[in-house]
């Protein structure tokens, strides 16, 4: 397979070097099977022979007219993680032979890759719409909001549709590239994560911050804090609302554009969040903590731990 990495001006640094290095360690580790892979073809291109990643750093590439032929064009993040910055750098002048590249490669069913902000790149050349992505938690009400075509699911770590393959935040660089070499060799794959020292992550749910995605709207903020103040109670979305000053349509709504969820399952979020906040620091038994985040069984906290973080309330305690 023919990979062609993009390295453009502002890119981010972790983001490319965590491609190259996996795709470099599978090509490596592949004789290692008693089946080999063919070998992965990389070659870092560009729009000049020497880039300025975003940390200042000069990379050499290719010319970005090698990347025509590859199998995959995969497009690492911009290095900008401030909403307004991102948006006006993902859509502006900087980065607009990017965005063409993306959407003429999507033109000729080249299959595309990105992570974390380069998700932007993708959705700014439309590549992604009609279909399903995911990017950095954190970024998700923005990016559900600008780009409402796509539909996007921020708990996922990789999501793979129609020949784009998206990566949650930052180093989902590395799972990206994990997915790149899964496509060909799963146990390959399993061999690069074992000497790389890469744990599976499925999911970004375990890294979310409820509050940092409230802060989105201020209705859905006010309902966070709102829902906090009153945790350790059986929680009614009508109360909710009635205290809030709103319907509990206007809040259904709300709750649903920014979040991409229902105002139960962001309630839910924040209990596990207290839970687990509560497992780490204290010794509490598991019948007294889901007690103190609204819950009469302990049973009932246990499945939505393992459901939504993917640990046993003793491996969080264990941390």
């Amino acid at each position: 397979m023919d990979v062609a990495v993009l390295a453009y001006d502002g890119v981010f640094d972790s983001g490319l070097a965590a491609v190259l290095d996996v795709l470099n360690a599978a090509n490596a580790m592949r004789e290692d099977l008693p089946q080999p892979p063919p070998a992965w073809q990389v070659t870092t291109v560009g729009f000049r022979r020497r880039i300025r990643t975003g940390a200042g750093h000069v990379v050499s590439t290719a010319p970005v007219a090698e990347a025509e032929g590859a199998d995959l064009l995969l497009v690492p993040a911009l290095a900008e993680r401030r909403p307004d910055a991102l948006i006006a750098q993902a859509s502006g002048p900087g980065t607009a032979a990017v965005r063409r590249l993306v959407a003429d490669a999507r033109g000729r069913g080249t299959p595309l890759a990105s992570a974390c902000t380069g998700t932007f790149l993708l959705a700014e050349s439309g590549v992604l719409d009609g279909r399903r992505a995911t990017t950095s938690w954190w970024l998700a009400p923005l990016f559900r909001k600008r780009y409402p075509a796509v539909t996007i699911d921020e708990t996922c770590m990789v999501a793979t549709s129609d020949g784009v393959t998206t990566a949650g935040a930052a180093f989902g660089h590395v799972d990206l590239a994990l997915a790149v070499v899964r496509t060909s060799s799963p146990a390959l794959a399993d061999l690069v994560a074992r000497y790389l020292v890469i744990d599976e992550r499925p999911s970004q749910s375990a890294y979310t911050i409820p509050s940092a995605l409230a802060q989105s709207d201020p209705v859905v903020a006010a309902f966070e804090r709102w829902a906090r103040l009153n945790l350790d109670e059986p929680i009614s979305i009508v109360d909710a609302a009635r205290a809030l000053g709103i319907s509990e349509r206007t809040l259904q709504r709300t709750v649903r554009r920014t979040l991409g969820t229902s105002p139960v399952r962001f309630i839910q979020d924040l209990r596990v969040e207290q839970a687990s906040h509560l497992l780490r620091t204290t010794d509490l038994s598991l019948d007294a903590i889901a007690r103190k985040v609204g819950y009469e069984h302990a049973n009932t906290l246990r499945i939505l731990l393992r459901e939504r973080t993917g640990n046993t309330a003793g491996a969080l305690r264990a941390r």
